[in-house]
């Protein structure tokens, strides 16, 4: 009886004194039995047989399944513990998506935080199969996202957040369909509004971009949009440089647009001669709820410009010439952007 005392006790001890870490996976249904196959493989453990009598008389049978970050130098108490409590291993990656930011900059965010590419997303945005799949599933999709002249077909529809996903593995598909569950949820608020309104859901998505990056405050974004659509009734051009910027590919703040830029005809470019009353041919970066609601819910006025001085206040006029002695002002007084 002393001998197999001594025999059980040591078979409890760690397998090693050094510190040396081991991954285990302990699969659903493994039961007890598995477990101890499972740490003997891995020289975690001594014996299956000690292992198996300690989890009985101790009463430790309720063993999660997850991945665990073991030791060979834990003893199988130790051990037992850790997978007891269900202390697996975190390989959750949370990314942020930030509003205002365009398909270039997600799909660099993405390759940052996980396994894919920027190519693997740019490649999605081009299967039409799968275009297909997501228009079959979402209210909210249309066609419109396949035209020809769009940059990248999902622009403006991924709902900018914070999102977990389980590991850095998660495929593009998953991400995309995650945010697109998001904006599902919050277009779902507007979409009697929206399905009353003479603009389409792709229309609207694309003012809302440019409201975005127009209007830098938030109480500020309903006025924008509301000069937007007196522009566009007025068979006038919106004639923002955030169209252009987008146009050329020019992230903004990586360079001054040129006279060129400004006068490329592009479907996206609202400063070009041919852009009269048009939006451009799709959202130019991701939206927030306060702009999708200002395009829905704008504030009425009679106003046909706006311009934002450096500390982002925007002033509205109702004639070109008011515009111009208001920027003429904000210079003098050193509110104008220099560059």
């Amino acid at each position: 009886m002393a001998g197999a005392f001594i025999w059980y006790n040591s078979s409890l001890n760690a397998t090693q004194k050094n510190s040396e870490n081991v991954t285990v996976i302990i699969e659903n249904g493994a039961g007890i039995n598995g477990i101890a196959k499972k740490l003997k493989q891995e020289n975690l453990i001594k014996n299956e047989f000690a292992f198996k009598i300690y989890c009985k008389l101790s009463n430790r049978t309720q063993l999660q399944a997850g991945k665990y970050e073991l030791n060979k130098n834990m003893s199988v108490q130790q051990i037992v513990s850790v997978i007891e409590k269900g202390n697996i291993v975190d390989e959750s990656v949370t990314i942020t998506f930030i509003e205002g930011k365009n398909m270039r900059w997600i799909a660099k965010t993405i390759s940052e935080n996980t396994k894919n590419t920027e190519n693997d997303v740019y490649n999605l945005l081009k299967d039409e199969n799968y275009l297909d799949s997501l228009i079959d599933k979402y209210w909210f999709l249309s066609d419109d996202i396949k035209n020809k002249n769009i940059y990248y077909s999902l622009e403006g529809y991924l709902y900018p957040d914070t999102y977990t996903f389980e590991n850095e593995d998660v495929d593009v598909k998953t991400i995309f369909e995650t945010m697109l569950d998001v904006m599902s949820s919050q277009l779902d608020t507007y979409k009697s509004e929206i399905q009353n309104s003479k603009y389409s859901v792709h229309e609207l998505l694309s003012l809302a971009s440019v409201v975005e990056l127009e209007a830098l405050n938030e109480e500020d974004r309903s006025a924008v949009a509301g000069v937007f659509y007196n522009r566009l009734k007025n068979n006038m051009a919106l004639q923002s440089d955030v169209t252009t910027y987008y146009a050329v590919k020019v992230d903004m703040g990586e360079r001054d647009l040129t006279n060129s830029d400004l006068n490329t005809k592009n479907p996206y470019n609202t400063r070009a001669s041919n852009m009269t009353g048009k939006l451009p041919v799709g959202p130019i970066c991701s939206v927030s709820v306060s702009s999708i609601k200002a395009v829905i819910e704008p504030e009425s006025s009679k106003y046909l410009f706006f311009v934002a001085d450096k500390n982002g206040k925007v002033y509205f006029s109702k004639t070109n010439s008011e515009h111009e002695e208001l920027i003429n002002k904000l210079k003098s007084e050193g509110l104008w952007f220099t560059y």
